[in-house]
């Protein structure tokens, strides 16, 4: 599962091997936190993804990882099973959409104080 940092400035999400891996990236994801728009807690990720994976890999219901493309943009996705994830709004940036599966949601909305 990707560990989430919030910094003054950024907001940096750090993928593990696997991850970077399935998701054929070589970096971690950094977010200013000026481009980002707004975050959601949601319990059920899956009706989130818009697109198609390019790269990625999905396990329909079990496992979503890296880039889906769609008309507008694209997002990045690293979701597991039905658990509870953060969906991240952009603005400016590389992605539209982050879309993380995470323990931690409400931790990273108030550390994020939006």
């Amino acid at each position: 599962m990707a560990s989430l940092r919030v910094h003054p400035d950024r907001l940096e999400i750090h993928l593990t091997k696997a991850e970077k891996t399935l998701s054929l990236r070589r970096d971690d994801i950094v977010v200013p936190r000026e481009n980002i728009r707004s975050v959601t807690i949601t319990d059920d990720p899956w009706i989130w993804i818009r697109g198609i994976k390019a790269p990625g890999l999905e396990v329909p219901l079990v496992l979503a990882v890296g880039t889906w493309k769609f008309h507008g943009g694209k997002d990045f996705l690293a979701i597991k099973r039905r658990r509870q994830a953060v969906v991240i709004d952009l603005v400016e940036d590389d992605f539209a959409r982050v879309i993380l599966t995470t323990n931690h949601a409400p931790d990273l909305i108030a550390s994020l104080k939006l």
